[in-house]
């Protein structure tokens, strides 16, 4: 062990591996075992308040226009929003899983279809396929990327395959070019799950406007937040007025034809006025706290790159920016001593780095099972469809990512490059010290 970490620092110094800037936290103790740790200054909080955003805030308050049928400002965001990413048009919803509920209705996807769906995600993404009554057909995960597998795709596709549903998880773009050929090929509807991609760039181009809609999420967590809030956007008008219109109770928009005063069946969910005060707001900050994630978020993997057992995500060739909602990384455990994952995230919260195992194999939950054997399924679906969708819920490739991710939080990545030294210097004492950890 000795002669291992001799050999260790002096690839640091040889910069064989990065530079490390505090060699003395790196060498000693791990903080688990009452040792210093790396870092004792306190992370950023999130979300960020602006108080000169309260008087805009109190204004519609004390207006008493609280809905968006009184006032103007949900529009103003939209307009705002939609100029932002390089859309037509942008309709904002209650939450990110009703604006992907809204786009899969828009595109006439329901009872007896399919859609192909990431299985590495937040659970909204196939919940919204099931709550529609189609079937959520996984394509395995690119490990390497943390996306949807392009070459893993095709196999999955029958003839009751309706649309791709690519995530864009973690701020992370999906291999886009890949998908839209597939679904040009086989004639298939692409919507875009942008809910943690605000400003993420594929070829220069903004998700969520890469498919026929996007949808994205304004939680209190994400990077343009309010709260609960979400937007579905597109470039075709006529598919777009019909968001609108379907959102708010079914009410005639723009271009469609005013037969009566619901033309079509809708349902409200529409933003609030303050709402959309608080996302004006926040949007102020959005352009360059994106930049500075995706500067920090390019330092970090240059720093943690070559530490052995420590696996950075890949970028597509086609990703002109990530926004790093969370930064992601593998955990070999066989160049730690075999400690399994939990030990080495303990150890490096214990460092004073927070940090998560991310998502688990979900598909094994309950909840798949639960609505394949409600009533609305057995009566959707023959019986044989069903068993045979049992059988295929293997994916060894995201099983094997769901025991290996560790998750860095998108506030983190809002500070400096002494702070993403101290995660690096976290990681690599815990590696020196991988005899400890077992």
């Amino acid at each position: 062990m000795r002669a291992a970490s001799v050999g260790t620092f002096a690839a640091i110094a040889s910069r064989n591996i990065p530079a490390y800037g505090n060699l003395g936290n790196i060498a000693g103790k791990l903080a688990m075992l009452g040792g210093q740790p790396v870092r004792a200054k306190p992370w950023p909080t999130w979300p960020v308040w602006d108080r000169s955003a309260e008087e805009p805030v109190l204004s519609i308050l004390r207006s008493g226009n609280w809905f968006r049928g009184q006032g103007k400002t949900v529009t103003q965001f939209e307009e705002a929003y939609a100029k932002l990413l390089g859309a037509k048009r942008c309709v904002c919803m209650v939450n990110g899983t009703n604006s992907l509920m809204t786009a899969l209705h828009m595109l006439d996807i329901g009872v007896g279809d399919e859609v192909i769906v990431s299985p590495y995600t937040f659970i909204a993404t196939y919940n919204v396929v099931l709550e529609s009554c189609a079937l959520p057909v996984f394509a395995d995960t690119d490990p390497e990327t943390f996306q949807i597998n392009p070459d893993k795709i095709e196999e999955r596709i029958t003839e009751n395959t309706r649309a791709i549903l690519p995530v864009h998880i973690l701020g992370i773009p999906a291999n886009m070019d890949r998908i839209n050929e597939i679904a040009k090929k086989h004639n298939l509807k692409v919507i875009e799950d942008a809910c943690q991609a605000w400003l993420a760039q594929w070829r220069g181009k903004s998700c969520g406007t890469l498919g026929d809609l996007g949808c994205f999420s304004f939680q209190n967590s994400k990077h343009l937040p309010c709260g609960e809030g979400g937007a579905v956007v597109g470039n075709d008008e006529e598919l777009m007025d019909r968001v609108q219109s379907y959102h708010n109770c079914g009410r005639p928009y723009g271009g469609m034809p005013r037969t009566s005063g619901y033309p079509i069946s809708g349902t409200n969910r529409r933003m609030t006025e303050y709402q959309a005060a608080i996302l004006l707001s926040q949007m102020k900050r959005l352009e360059a706290d994106t930049d500075l994630r995706w500067a920090n978020g390019q330092y970090l993997t240059s720093k943690i790159k070559d530490i052995p057992g420590i696996v950075p995500h890949r970028l597509y060739e086609g990703v002109t920016r990530a926004v790093y909602h969370l930064y992601p990384f593998r955990y070999l455990k066989e160049h730690f001593n075999n400690a399994p994952r939990e030990k080495f995230l303990a150890a490096l919260r214990a460092e004073g780095i927070p940090c998560s195992g991310g998502y688990g194999p979900q598909y094994n939950e309950g909840l798949i099972e639960a609505t394949l054997a409600s009533k609305n399924f057995t009566r959707s679906f023959p019986k044989v469809r069903l068993d045979r969708y049992r059988e295929e819920l293997h994916y060894p490739d995201n099983d094997r990512l769901c025991h290996e991710a560790v998750w860095i939080s998108q506030e983190m990545l809002l500070t400096g490059k002494q702070d993403m030294d101290d995660i690096a210097n976290a990681i690599a004492k815990i590696y020196e010290n991988r005899d400890k950890l077992a």
